[in-house]
Parts: C-alpha cells; structure tokens; sequence
C-alpha cells in the first residue's frame, strides 16, 4: 500500500467548525479512514478526525498560499 500523506491524528484542543460534505467526499473520507487504520494500527473511530490534518496539508504545501503568508507576515522594508 502507498504511504499516506497525513500520519497518526495529533491531539490538539479542537475549534468547533460545521461543514457539510458532498456525498462523494463523505465516502471517500470514510475509505480513508479505513486506509490509515489499516496503515496505523490505531482504528479511526470519527473520520470527521480527518479533516483538519488533511486541511493542514493542503495549506502546507500550497506554494501560492505560502508565498502569499510568508509576503503577509514579513515586516516592510521603509524607504530611505
């Protein structure tokens, strides 16, 4: 089987956020639950559990949203 992108779930303090998925997406977030327990050993009780580290992938290797936070958060340069 292929390495998947998001390893074991971190134990963070949530921020409570309501989405509502396509169907499709649903299932598949389903399936991949199975994947990373089957991968991990550790059962993936809530796929939900998911999402934020897949999000947080995403954003990670985004390079147009990296480029734009890095310009974003860098001091200006004052002329003169």
């Amino acid at each position: 089987m292929a390495k998947l992108k998001i390893g074991a779930l971190p134990n963070d303090k949530p921020v409570k956020v309501t989405v509502e998925l396509p169907a499709a997406v649903h299932r598949d977030l389903v399936a991949y639950a199975g994947a990373l327990a089957r991968e991990t050993g550790q059962p993936v009780n809530d796929p939900s559990k998911l999402i934020a580290p897949m999000l947080m992938r995403f954003m990670a290797t985004d390079r147009g949203f990296s480029k734009w936070r890095r310009a974003a958060q860098s001091p200006e340069i004052a002329d003169g």
